[in-house]
């Protein structure tokens, strides 16, 4: 994809932010109309199910898996050189912090990705959660709490330098990743018919997959023809969101992929649940809930930036490029969530019954 064009219209920094916003706003919409949320998908498996939440997630997921996939074998994406391969990975941070993101999105009831659609269309309990989570996020990557990631997340860290493919790592052919994508799409057609899940939901289900791998593309091609360094990015909820707060807190702040991408997702959730007349005020039912969600945002805020990113950032994106450490991050976010599920929320009905 050549976007040198576009370049004699816009400077670098801004021509990034708006592929940015171009890949959040497709998110943000597809997600509000699928109703995508790796927290309701864990719920349902936690308590035995798998259901149409499920269905949901798994699609989005394939559906990145495969066009990002899909990308590479045409050359139009190069994964060596997407910013979460080209570092080294950690080990520990993807079991520590997948574990306490997993117990947070719970607690939250929403991963970060989630808690920004949901405050587009007026929740306010999305929008306390998330300007926690942000704070937390940036205190975790450049703050107070920036030592204790560090020594957590050193370790145990993958060799050399960078992090392991999982592809090339367990010998399998080049065309590997996308067969098992497809293979995953299947099942989650299967359980989308069984479920009786709509066209509607599975065409944007399968949208918000596809932004994923809009972002790696556009990211990609960016900084094939660009001057300054850019970094081979797609969505993401820990860095970006940290960053979206410090742009409005500093001056002359910088434009990046990152800054457009949050402002991206919550305009493009904004229109669809205008669009469908379903913009309204919600609120905390009370001090329990209000304490609950403050908690797990906080889980979330840390546990995404030790674990190198959130439910989306990792567990999509990440896996989208199979990344090893975000593959873990994700297997230790569905152990999180569930236990934290079971331990909260499924013994406290059996009490209350």
């Amino acid at each position: 994809m050549d976007l040198t064009a576009l370049l004699d219209y816009v400077e670098e920094p801004q021509l990034a932010a708006l592929l940015g916003l171009l890949t959040g706003a497709v998110f943000g919409f597809s997600a509000e109309r699928s109703a995508f949320c790796l927290r309701a998908a864990t719920v349902e498996f936690a308590r035995g199910k798998l259901g149409e939440r499920m269905a949901v997630w798994l699609l989005t997921f394939s559906t990145a898996v495969i066009w990002v996939q899909g990308a590479e074998l045409m050359g139009l994406f190069r994964a060596e050189e997407a910013r979460m391969m080209a570092i080294a990975g950690s080990w520990s941070g993807a079991i520590i912090g997948g574990l306490m993101f997993g117990a947070g999105m719970v607690l939250a009831r929403g991963c970060s990705g989630r808690l920004l659609v949901l405050a587009a269309t007026g929740n306010l309990r999305s929008v306390v959660a998330g300007l926690i989570f942000a704070v937390v996020a940036q205190m975790a990557r450049h703050g107070w709490l920036s030592p204790l990631r560090q020594w957590l997340a050193a370790l145990w860290v993958t060799p050399g330098g960078r992090n392991v493919d999982l592809v090339s790592s367990l010998g399998l052919p080049d065309a590997g990743g996308l067969l098992l994508g497809v293979a995953i799409a299947l099942l989650s057609l299967w359980l989308s018919f069984r479920n009786g899940l709509g066209w509607s939901r599975l065409v944007f289900a399968s949208g918000a997959g596809f932004a994923v791998a809009l972002g790696w593309v556009l990211t990609f091609s960016l900084s094939q023809i660009a001057f300054e360094p850019v970094s081979v990015t797609s969505a993401s909820f820990s860095g970006p969101s940290a960053d979206t707060l410090m742009f409005f807190l500093v001056e002359n702040p910088a434009l990046d992929f990152d800054i457009g991408l949050v402002p991206g997702v919550f305009i493009g959730a904004l229109v669809s649940a205008a669009l469908k007349g379903s913009l309204r005020f919600q609120g905390f039912d009370g001090e329990s809930q209000m304490r609950r969600a403050m908690t797990g945002a906080v889980l979330m805020g840390f546990g995404a930036m030790l674990a190198g990113g959130c439910a989306i950032g990792a567990g999509v994106t990440g896996g989208s490029i199979f990344a090893a450490t975000a593959w873990l991050t994700l297997f230790c976010m569905w152990i999180g969530a569930t236990l934290t599920d079971f331990v909260v929320d499924q013994r406290a009905r059996l009490v209350a019954a």
